[in-house]
């Protein structure tokens, strides 16, 4: 996607603007709201992209690893996703809003390719860049003035580089979450993944990666195990959490540990995410004791 998105001159007196307008009304109050909006399309492209990349059966970490075939396929799987989302029918094309026939174009990268069926329909463009966590959400009605002359052998063509200033956008440069595996260090994740076993690699994952909450996907990808929530658990001595507690350092749940994160300063967690921490105070070693959490401080 462009570094720089152009001022849009879809405002008042501008041939689409009140069609798109209406649309994106329609779009944001589906979605409970425009914050509400920018949180669900983040969410929704990083599940789109994860799921595709597979990590706990593919064992990739990164939208590079896949094949050609499977980032088609994310274009595919965010237009359903997003007619999920918004609770939108399908269409002549791939939905209907205000009775409007509309397409849904999804890339990651530059541009987006408008089939021949979608021109003179409005259609909603959506973007992420991988690279810097950013995503694009926009409406554009797909006149012939606001697409490429050339076409690929498919007849697609691609919105012109004076077409950017027509798309009415909804989000544009939007933060979205970073793929898990992006925000760790290289040495920390060959570190994990080198450590053995299936209990010693979400040891490792929990000793490399402290302070911040983890979800249940990154700890199944890590475990690549079907029962992989056992070994999280205190398990006789022989668990992830009994093996980081002889080390100093706790593991918590948010769905069980809840109190003892908010009492120990951490940021909150879901009821399917995990934090780990290392207490830094024989006072909080003690809260620790307190919540019926065995913590060997001598370890720190």
């Amino acid at each position: 996607m462009k570094q720089v998105i152009p001022d849009s001159r879809v405002t008042p007196g501008h041939p689409d603007h009140a069609l798109l307008s209406a649309i994106a009304g329609d779009i944001t109050a589906r979605a409970g709201g425009a914050a509400t909006l920018a949180d669900a399309i983040g969410s929704l492209l990083r599940n789109c992209v994860d799921d595709v990349i597979m990590t706990p059966k593919t064992g990739r970490r990164s939208y590079d690893d896949l094949e050609k075939t499977e980032k088609t396929y994310i274009g595919t799987r965010v237009e359903i996703e997003l007619r999920t989302l918004l609770s939108l029918s399908k269409g002549r094309l791939d939905t209907v809003i205000l009775g409007h026939d509309v397409d849904i174009k999804h890339t990651m990268g530059g541009n987006w390719m408008i089939p021949t069926e979608a021109i003179g329909h409005p259609c909603i463009l959506m973007a992420a860049d991988e690279a810097r966590a950013i995503c694009h959400l926009g409406l554009i009605v797909a006149r012939r003035d606001y697409l490429t002359e050339g076409q690929n052998k498919d007849a697609k063509r691609t919105v012109s580089a004076a077409g950017f200033s027509d798309i009415l956008w909804l989000l544009a440069q939007q933060p979205y979450p970073r793929n898990f595996w992006q925000t760790v260090p290289p040495d920390a994740v060959a570190r994990i993944f080198a450590a053995g076993s299936g209990n010693r690699r979400m040891a490792a994952l929990f000793r490399e990666v402290q302070g911040r909450p983890i979800s249940r996907d990154v700890v199944e990808a890590v475990a690549q195990q079907r029962d992989f929530m056992r070994r999280i658990r205190a398990d006789g001595g022989s668990g992830t959490r009994d093996q980081l507690a002889r080390e100093g350092i706790l593991l918590l749940s948010g769905q069980y540990d809840a109190a003892l994160i908010a009492g120990l300063g951490l940021r909150p967690c879901t009821a399917s995410q995990f934090i780990s921490y290392r207490p830094r105070s024989q006072a909080q070693a003690q809260m620790a004791t307190a919540h019926g959490l065995a913590l060997d401080w001598t370890a720190t």
